[in-house]
């Protein structure tokens, strides 16, 4: 044993005991899992040994209703915020005890009924999720904070600069807490960072911050006390370093023969709980039948619970129900336009799909670079500010990923969230989250992601390479997301309120070309359209047009100039959900089909429409089935060029020599 300071004033007796049990208990049950993992008996074992106080210390300080989102060496957030041990031994187990449904393993997953959100393996998005959870708390002035983990090699990780530069600048009441191991796998913390503490990290973002020992209990506590009544009454990020070390492997397989003995040596006289407990001898708090009574009581917990998960059979599914948790259920209402309309531009069929809906929720906030004073480079929500306030309508430092990860968030939190890409294409600074935390979080634990991205897309207005692209794909491919593409003001607006009004993540996308050249009478009151429905803009005989966005004005141009060709027009108005019903029903009738899309062809979504039109409609075809788009270039920026890159001429000539097949 080394000498610890433990200051106990201001701390009664059963205090120090529940501290111990509840360090305990998450130490007890991990002895247990070490011996089941070498038994076979679960898969995977990332362990947190010597790190118990700071999990207990910080789960302690918080009240219950305050969301923790820790990490895979948190076990005793878990335990004790008092969640049944079976349920996390047969999540651990796979089991539909747990609470992934067997989907997930170990401690990715979270639980609304105990305010835990866990991690997914990429760990930089929880930062921004807690950024968007404190930002909640801060809107609905409920005098709450939020504590999110890291370990220190996730300090190297872009998110952990965007979560921390966000809350600073908005003043939000979260807990960054950096749990100082030693090392991130094998990599020691000298080939990490080059500061001598993370703790020093706060200065840039103007973040107050702190220094813990995270192996004394009672200074982790105390601290986390004093910080957590301090930040209820005064909203403000705060970064806290815990010193301690990770005693084991990064998980089991990895062992530890990378570090030096003497480290070893020196952090194994350091435990917490072996030198807690002296300290609670010494002071003659804890006798030898108390601890005796304290394990037998937790030893009988753990195996009662584990038989009781044991004893639970294997999880099974069906297709069905696989396929149904990946959304969230979404019951459409469908609100039927006013008589009243008025002849709008795109552009404006948008923002007054936004205005109506932050008129009709009063949780919706809108967050984007340059949205409030400014408008949005397309003014989209200029005079928002005005009516909403900038605590509604909100101005992002440039940082996609935190961003993102914040309306995710807000949805936790139960608020909704829209978040503005400036341009689509930099979409691709917030694609973890998008992908990775949006799109699995309901298929993985139940949680929705009521999240909106705005995405002004699209080529023909000689923006170049990084301002051009229609990058949908990238979206339609990931399960669990929600894709529309309007072609017009009309469905622009209606398809706007469906967005936001389901509880599923959605990808809207917005064709720059189209915001200012495309007029259409639109109803003046709020109206709703349902996804998975296209619209058939024109009929005939002879060949079936598949099309979205842009595109449907490069069909209706085509058409207008040949007027020989008696086509039907399907605009898919989403992509996910896909009308593909609409589709067959159409090539069965007119026996050819041709796929038109701004996207390069290659990988575009235009192949999977065309395979599925070939094995639905084989029998109906009477030529191949024809799929059109851009040059598999980046988009040019030179008007020459990115006229040839577009598919517009290309279609017109792809057309006609399919109805000629």
């Amino acid at each position: 044993m080394v000498e610890f300071n433990y200051d106990r004033t201001g701390i009664d007796d059963e205090t120090l005991l529940d501290l111990y049990s509840r360090m305990l208990k998450p130490r007890m049950i991990e002895e247990k899992m070490l011996i089941l993992l070498r038994q076979g008996k679960i898969s995977k074992w990332f362990s947190g040994i010597g790190q118990e106080a700071i999990s207990v210390g910080v789960a302690s300080a918080l009240d219950t209703e305050e969301y923790i989102l820790p990490m895979h060496r948190n076990l005793g957030v878990f335990t004790t915020r008092g969640i049944p041990l079976y349920r996390l031994f047969a999540q651990w187990q796979g089991k539909a005890s747990g609470f992934t449904k067997g989907r997930d393993r170990s401690f990715h997953f979270g639980t609304q009924d105990y305010n835990i959100v866990g991690m997914i393996s990429h760990l930089g998005p929880q930062l921004g999720v807690a950024d968007g959870i404190a930002l909640a708390n801060k809107l609905k002035q409920n005098k709450q904070v939020c504590a999110v983990f890291t370990g220190e090699g996730g300090t190297s990780e872009g998110d952990f600069h965007e979560a921390l530069n966000v809350a600073a600048v908005w003043d939000l009441p979260v807990l960054f807490c950096v749990e100082n191991n030693g090392y991130g796998l094998s990599t020691p913390t000298s080939e990490q960072f080059r500061c001598k503490h993370i703790a020093q990290k706060g200065k840039g973002y103007g973040i107050r911050s702190y220094i813990v020992d995270g192996n004394n209990v009672l200074k982790v506590y105390k601290k986390l006390l004093e910080i957590v009544e301090d930040v209820r009454q005064n909203p403000r990020p705060i970064l806290i370093e815990f010193k301690t070390f990770r005693m084991r492997g990064h998980e089991e397989a990895s062992g530890t023969k990378y570090v030096p003995q003497e480290l070893l040596d020196h952090w194994g006289v350091r435990d917490p709980i072996e030198n807690y407990q002296s300290f609670l001898r010494e002071e003659g708090i804890l006798t030898e039948a108390h601890e005796v009574e304290i394990k037998e009581k937790i030893a009988h917990e753990i195996n009662e619970h584990l038989h009781r998960a044991y004893d639970e059979p294997q999880i099974s599914s069906t297709i069905v129900d696989e396929l149904n948790d990946v959304y969230t259920d979404f019951a459409y209402e469908d609100v039927a336009p006013s008589t009243e309309s008025k002849n709008i531009r795109f552009v404006d069929a948008i923002s007054e799909g936004l205005r109506q809906s932050m008129e009709k929720h009063d949780d919706l906030v809108i967050m984007g670079q340059d949205i409030a004073e400014y408008g949005g480079v397309f003014k989209i929500t200029e005079g928002f500010i005005e009516q909403f306030g900038k605590e509604r309508i909100r101005n992002t430092p440039i940082c996609e990923s935190a961003i993102v990860s914040s309306g995710m968030g807000l949805s936790i939190a139960g608020m909704k969230a829209i978040v503005e890409m400036q341009f689509g294409d930099f979409a691709s600074s917030g694609f973890n989250p998008i992908v990775n935390y949006l799109a699995k979080s309901h298929y993985r634990w139940g949680q929705q992601a009521d999240v909106v991205i705005r995405m002004p897309c699209g080529a023909g207005v000689g923006a170049g390479p990084f301002h051009s692209q229609t990058n949908e794909a990238w979206f339609t491919k990931t399960p669990g997301l929600k894709v529309a593409y309007p072609a017009f003001p009309y469905d622009a607006k209606g398809l706007l309120a469906t967005a936001i009004n389901d509880p599923n993540p959605v990808l809207y996308f917005e064709h720059k070309a189209l915001y200012r050249s495309i007029y259409q009478d639109v109803p003046e009151d709020y109206y709703t359209l349902p996804f998975g429905k296209a619209s058939l803009l024109r009929t005939g005989e002879q060949v079936t047009i598949v099309t979205y966005g842009a595109g449907v004005h490069w069909a209706l141009e085509t058409l207008e100039q040949h007027a020989e060709v008696s086509a039907d027009l399907l605009d898919l108005r989403t992509l996910q959900p896909l009308d593909s019903e609409a589709i067959f029903s159409s090539v069965r009738k007119t026996g050819k089909c041709i796929v038109l899309q701004e996207d390069t062809l290659f990988g575009g979504i235009a192949n999977d429409i065309a395979a599925m039109v070939m094995e639905a409609c084989f029998e109906h075809l009477d030529a191949p089935v024809k799929r059109v788009g851009s040059l598999e270039t980046p988009v040019p920026f030179a008007t020459t060029l990115e006229n040839n890159f577009l598919p517009r001429e290309k279609f017109k000539q792809a057309l006609l020599r399919l109805v000629a097949y």
